[in-house]
Parts: structure tokens; C-alpha cells; sequence
């Protein structure tokens, strides 16, 4: 098994589609649907066994929760807040570009 390149706070965006966002949980190895999966064009289909990342995300449009692969995760530093609406029952900050989790949700 992999360890996680990045962790729960962080935000990221993805490496080719225009959307960013803060990591609010990891898989150590995928854990979606094979449903889900399948539906990934094979070209760009994501190898299973890496990290894959919950994220409450955001593009120019709206605010979305995103599951991505490692792979296709790199680190945001533009230190902009993440607007997305769930951001403040989970997370306090941003404090120096990253989320802390509140209290009640840390394990």
C-alpha cells in the first residue's frame, strides 16, 4: 500500500481539468464503485491502486464533492480560500493556504 502524498486540509487542484478544492478524506486505495470507475474514459482511467482523495471542490461554475486519483492531484498554492459551502462545518481556516478540521471531526 501507498502512502498519501497529501493530506486532510490541503487544497489541490487537478493536474488536467480546471477544478480545485480542500481534501476532506482519503482512500488508501480506491473505494468507489466499479460502476463509477468504468465510466472513466479507459484512456484516462486511473490505475486502483493509489490514493484517492475526497474533496470538496469548486470550478468557476459551482461547488461539487470530487474523488480523485493521486495521480491526477497537484498541490494549489494560490492561497485562495476554497468557497465551497461545507468548507466551514468541517474545517476551520485557511491559515497559511491550508484547513485544519474542526474538533469534532478529527478521529
Amino acid at each position: 500500500m501507498q502512502t498519501a502524498r497529501f493530506y486532510i486540509g490541503q487544497v489541490v487542484r487537478h493536474r488536467k481539468y480546471p477544478f480545485r478544492g480542500v481534501i476532506f478524506d482519503v482512500d488508501p486505495e480506491f473505494g468507489n464503485t466499479e460502476e463509477w470507475y468504468q465510466a472513466i474514459p479507459e484512456d484516462v482511467r486511473p490505475r486502483k491502486e493509489q490514493p484517492f482523495y475526497h474533496l470538496l471542490a469548486e470550478n468557476a461554475e459551482s461547488e461539487y464533492i470530487a474523488y480523485v486519483s493521486e495521480q491526477n492531484l497537484v498541490p494549489d498554492d494560490s492561497r485562495d480560500p476554497i468557497r465551497h459551502p461545507q468548507v466551514g462545518e468541517l474545517f476551520d481556516g485557511p491559515v497559511d493556504g491550508a484547513y485544519r478540521l474542526k474538533g469534532a471531526h478529527r478521529n
